[in-house]
């Protein structure tokens, strides 16, 4: 029983590793503000049962990436509660990505469904 769980997990964390930029970049794209990690990893904890939901610490490596590419951008604000928030925004470029990740996840999600119900 407990291998069938160690490979759940190791299949849960790959799978975790090729849609969290496409899962941030979505949650960006939607947002009529910037957002500060913690709000985005409250937003990902609300949908599909906690599925999205991760570590946020693990969410802040992801933002910097996509900041370096360019998709993201950010301001650091003061904060009344605490110490000063870094605001994610999505770039021009960012959303014109988001698209291109979209289709291509829709593509492949599409074709995993096909396989899995015995189209093959």
């Amino acid at each position: 029983m407990e291998d069938t769980v160690s490979h759940l997990k190791k299949f849960q964390k790959e799978l975790s590793a090729g849609t969290v930029s496409l899962v941030l970049l979505a949650v960006l794209g939607q947002s009529r503000q910037p957002m500060y990690g913690y709000q985005i990893a409250k937003r990902l904890e609300d949908v599909g049962e906690g599925v999205l939901a991760g570590k946020q610490s693990a969410l802040y490596p992801v933002l910097r990436n996509l900041e370096g590419a360019g998709l993201l951008a950010s301001e650091v604000e003061p904060s009344i509660s605490g110490p000063p928030r870094r605001y994610y925004r999505i770039t021009k470029l960012g959303r014109e990505v988001l698209r291109d990740w979209v289709d291509a996840w829709s593509a492949t999600r599409d074709s995993v469904d096909t396989v899995l119900q015995g189209g093959v």
